[in-house]
């Protein structure tokens, strides 16, 4: 984490008016942003009061200052919590002792993967909050590459076609981005479904979800033929061309085709396409799966987190289990004394009587 910065903040009427604030995290591999209620800042504060048994080193404004007559919509005092708020996260970003920021309340607040640096959020993280967060930060990374195609388009019409190859590769790029935290939307609205959620709010993510998939496949289809139209000029051909019908190119590529009669010894079964590798071309895949196999790598580290623990845990009974072995022949071998001094002590008594 590099920078933190609130540029801005909006007024808000659902559920009920209040001002939310906009946090953006500048990162080593990416940016991104979170909107926060002045509730949830309080709640922090106390969160790493607690946490740490100390408070932050910058104080945060207090609670009645928007609240007094009725002023909580004054440009004035709404800009004065802004300013308050960002020094407030700035001093703990850049304070010596990394004990308020290495929290995981804190990391959780910005929005901070929890496994290795700067990768994307994973379904497990989403909260109904952070799902929101993530949606609207989706669409304003589906604006930015629609701003890459414009860009791109423009270039194409004044003839610099280098510049405008590399705003459709910047396109390209950020759309596998796009794609690739899209899944983990939808898998967290499922996994925050089944934790508890009313059907009706259920069906209005789901649409979302549905909406940013339409986006992404129109964008696909956007930059891919944007591809073929260079080759095509490039070797005399039109100037542009559509897309190849599905049915040719299934046709080209025998999808469908009945299958051989034996096995080749040594050939490797065909990749079926998906959802989101079917708007790309191969360096889109290529970027896809260098974040997938990211993902994979930030799954595997928790869990060989997991089963370290596991591990001294089982060493930790291991010690407990010799250790009270121990202590049971002790016992056994004092008992065995105790017998034998016992049965000397009654013949003493009967050589008395």
């Amino acid at each position: 984490m590099q920078s933190v910065l609130i540029p801005r903040y909006e007024e808000r009427s659902s559920p009920s008016p209040h001002t939310v604030y906009e946090i953006k995290v500048k990162a080593n591999v990416r940016d991104w942003s979170v909107w926060r209620r002045y509730s949830e800042f309080d709640d922090l504060h106390n969160a790493l009061k607690d946490a740490t048994h100390e408070p932050p080193p910058a104080p945060l404004p207090p609670k009645h200052a928007l609240s007094i007559f009725r002023s909580h919509s004054d440009p004035k005092l709404l800009e004065e919590r802004r300013t308050a708020l960002q020094t407030y996260l700035r001093a703990i970003v850049s304070s010596k002792d990394d004990k308020w920021r290495e929290t995981f309340v804190f990391r959780q607040f910005l929005g901070i993967p929890i496994g290795k640096q700067g990768e994307f959020p994973q379904s497990g993280q989403f909260t109904l909050a952070s799902w929101l967060d993530e949606h609207i930060d989706l669409q304003a990374r589906i604006r930015d590459v629609r701003a890459d195609i414009n860009k791109r388009d423009a270039l194409g019409d004044r003839g610099d076609t280098n510049a405008a190859h590399t705003s459709n590769v910047a396109a390209k790029k950020q759309l596998a981005g796009v794609i690739s935290r899209l899944g983990n939307l939808a898998t967290g609205l499922q996994e925050i479904a089944m934790a508890g959620m009313s059907e009706g709010e259920l069906q209005r993510r789901t649409d979302m979800v549905a909406r940013l998939r339409d986006d992404c496949e129109k964008l696909g289809k956007m930059v891919t033929v944007a591809r073929q139209t260079a080759r095509t000029g490039a070797s005399g051909g039109p100037a542009a061309r559509n897309m190849v019908p599905d049915s040719d190119r299934e046709a080209l590529i025998g999808v469908g085709a009945s299958k051989p009669l034996g096995r080749v010894f040594g050939a490797a079964p065909k990749a079926k396409e998906t959802e989101e590798t079917r708007p790309l071309d191969d360096h889109g895949v290529l970027l896809l799966q260098e974040a997938k196999m990211q993902q994979q790598d930030a799954q595997a580290s928790q869990l060989a987190a997991v089963l370290q623990r596991q591990r001294h845990v089982g060493e930790a009974i291991s010690n407990e289990l010799a250790l009270q072995i121990e202590m049971l022949d002790d016992l056994a071998n004092r008992v065995d004394e105790t017998s034998g001094k016992i049965a000397t002590t009654n013949r003493q008594m009967g050589r008395l009587r």
